[in-house]
C-alpha cells in the first residue's frame, strides 16, 4: 500500500481510522480551522504529490457543514498535485434529492455530484445509495456497494426457520429480494404512500407475513415514521416478532429509542456507515462494521483490481 494517503474530515473519524486499521496504513492528519466570519479553511497536513488520495467523509448531520469540508479537502488534495482523489462517502444524503417531483423543484444530488466533480474528484466509493439511478449524476467513475452480505451474515447466526424478509415499500423490495436470497427466505412487502417528509401510510402487507418472525429491511431509518407504520400494519397481521435492519442508522428525532421501546422489535440491526447517535443507550442495537469492505474496496481500487467482485463475493 505505498503511495496511498487517507485523510478523514470530521463527519466520522472512527471508521477512516478502522479502514486505516485494515489496510496498515496511518490515518494521515488534517487540520480545520474555523474563522471569526464562520468560514472553514481545511489544510491537508502529510504529503499528496503524485500520491493516491482517499478522503473519507459520509454526509452526515450537520450536513452542509461536511459537504463544504469535504470540497475544501478535495480543493486542497488537488492544489497539493495529487495523482488521483477518492471520496470514501459511505452515505450520500442528498441521494433522496434525485427528482422533480413539483414544478422549479432543485436536483440536489445532481448538483452536490457535480460540485465534487469540480472540486477535485476523481473517484466516488460509496455504499446503499437511496436510489441507485443516483449513480448516474456523477462524470466520474462511482463504486457503488452494498451491505447486504454483512447484515445477512448477522442474521445467519439465529433461528431463520421461522422467517420472511420484508421491505417498507415496493421501491426497495428489490434489495429485500436480494436480502432473502442470501438468507433463503421468502419476501414480503408494504404498499407505502409518502404524504409527507415525517408522515407515510402503508395501506397493506403484499406477501404472507401471520405468524412469521419477519426481518424489515430497509436502506436507512432516519425519523422512522416508515418503519413504525410498517411495523403497526405487521402486527394486525398478527406476527410472531420483528427484528428491523438496516444500513444507514440515521435514528433522528429519537427515533431508536421509538423503535427500540416497541414490545414486537427484538433487535435492531445497522452498519456504521454514519456514526449512530445513542448506540450506548439502546439494547435492542447491533452496530455492524462495514470498515473490511470498504478497505478491501480501497485496496481494490488502489491496485487496479475489479470491485465489482465485491458486490456478489461470499
Amino acid at each position: 500500500m505505498k503511495e496511498i494517503t487517507i485523510f478523514s474530515g470530521s463527519a466520522h473519524p472512527e471508521l477512516a481510522a478502522a479502514i486505516c486499521h485494515h489496510l496498515e496504513v496511518p490515518l494521515a492528519p488534517s487540520r480545520i480551522t474555523r474563522f471569526a466570519n464562520d468560514c472553514l479553511e481545511v489544510q491537508l497536513q502529510a504529503n499528496c504529490r503524485e500520491r493516491d488520495v482517499f478522503i473519507v467523509q459520509p454526509l452526515v448531520q450537520p450536513v452542509q457543514e461536511h459537504l463544504v469540508e469535504l470540497l475544501l479537502m478535495l480543493d486542497a488534495a488537488r492544489g497539493a498535485s495529487a495523482a488521483r482523489i477518492t471520496v470514501v462517502m459511505p452515505h450520500f444524503a442528498y441521494a433522496r434529492s434525485d427528482k422533480k417531483g413539483a414544478p422549479r423543484i432543485s436536483i440536489g444530488a445532481r448538483l452536490m455530484a457535480d460540485l465534487m466533480q469540480t472540486a477535485g474528484a476523481n473517484r466516488v466509493l460509496t455504499m446503499t445509495l437511496h436510489s441507485p439511478q443516483v449513480h448516474g449524476f456523477f462524470g466520474v467513475p462511482v463504486d457503488h456497494l452494498h451491505a447486504l452480505h454483512e447484515l445477512a451474515g448477522h442474521f445467519r447466526n439465529g433461528d431463520l426457520s421461522n422467517s420472511v424478509v420484508v421491505s417498507p415499500d415496493l421501491g426497495n423490495a428489490k434489495e429485500a429480494s436480494r436480502f432473502a436470497r442470501l438468507l433463503g427466505l421468502p419476501v414480503a412487502a408494504g404498499a407505502k404512500e409518502r404524504i409527507s417528509d415525517d408522515k407515510v401510510v402503508i395501506s397493506s402487507i403484499i406477501g404472507d407475513v401471520r405468524g412469521k418472525d419477519v426481518v424489515v429491511l430497509d436502506d436507512e431509518i432516519a425519523r422512522g415514521s416508515t418503519i413504525v407504520e410498517l411495523l403497526d400494519r405487521l402486527v394486525d397481521h398478527d406476527i410472531a416478532s420483528a427484528r428491523v435492519a438496516c444500513t444507514h442508522g440515521l435514528f433522528s428525532d429519537g427515533a431508536l429509542e421509538r423503535i427500540g421501546r416497541r414490545d414486537d422489535v427484538a433487535e435492531i440491526v445497522c452498519t456504521n456507515t454514519v456514526p449512530v447517535p445513542g448506540a450506548e443507550h439502546a439494547p435492542k442495537l447491533t452496530v455492524l462494521s462495514i470498515a473490511p469492505a470498504l478497505a478491501e474496496a480501497v485496496r481494490r481500487i488502489h491496485n487496479g483490481e475489479s470491485v465489482s467482485v465485491l458486490f456478489d463475493a461470499h
